[in-house]
């Protein structure tokens, strides 16, 4: 198992993509930390990886609050003994963010980022002496492909997450800690098939899209795993698009 005695820590964990990672992760041997502001989602998720075999704990942490996440970070250290895996999941990604600035609130659009960029902050840095500690580690953020168009408040944030991931890949290789990310495109999540209306499901799919099929969350799913593995080592300070083709840049 590629994460035997490795501990990783993921917000947004208690449903959708956070909670695939935290299955994939206790598969190939992980510990798991799920910090989450869902707190009941989360214990959910955490004791049925326990049921399963795992070892796994849940968290109540606000990521856009630096303080309950230095707070969920001590507290995994204290229990599973550190962190090796960093995965920035956790982000308000609704279509309600998809448009134009003056549309929302500067409240919101302000509350938005507090999460999508400060939570990438907040967690990649109460995670760093932790990861140090044990010899490095892998940072994995959560991008979208709306950062190449960058369009509407959403995609300025998901743009943020890239410049974020190449700072910290700068920052935090003396620690030999790796920081990549993932643009997914639009994939087959709950909250994506909740949100997302089936009419521009099907023009991203058969107008946009060079693979003509809805992503699943394995595909994000094996992305994370191979950017969190030794198969990664010599890769950091990149953006992985997992998106069908969409969209392709020179």
């Amino acid at each position: 198992m590629r994460f035997q005695g490795k501990t990783a820590f993921i917000t947004g964990g208690a449903v959708g993509l956070g909670r695939a990672f935290a299955r994939a992760l206790t598969a190939e041997g992980a510990s798991v930390a799920i910090a989450e502001i869902d707190t009941e989602g989360a214990e959910l998720t955490a004791a049925k990886l326990v049921a399963d075999g795992a070892r796994a704990i849940a968290l109540r942490c606000d990521v856009a609050d630096e303080r309950q996440v230095d707070a969920a970070v001590a507290t995994t250290v204290e229990t599973l003994g550190g962190v090796d895996i960093l995965i920035n999941n956790a982000g308000r990604h609704l279509l309600k963010y998809n448009q134009p600035f003056s549309a929302l609130t500067r409240d919101e659009v302000r509350g938005m980022f507090d999460v999508n960029v400060m939570g990438v902050v907040n967690c990649t840095l109460a995670c760093r002496d932790s990861m140090a500690a044990r010899g490095g580690g892998a940072v994995v953020n959560i991008s979208s492909t709306t950062s190449f168009q960058s369009r509407s408040p959403y995609g300025v944030s998901k743009l943020a997450v890239r410049g974020l991931t190449v700072a910290f890949a700068n920052e935090l290789a003396p620690d030999l800690i790796r920081v990549n990310a993932i643009a997914p495109g639009l994939t087959n999540t709950e909250n994506t098939l909740i949100d997302v209306p089936p009419v521009m499901i099907d023009e991203i799919v058969e107008d946009l899209q060079l693979i003509h099929r809805v992503g699943t969350e394995p595909d994000i799913v094996s992305a994370m795993l191979f950017l969190c593995s030794a198969d990664a080592s010599f890769i950091t300070g990149e953006t992985l698009r997992v998106s069908g083709g969409y969209p392709l840049t020179v």
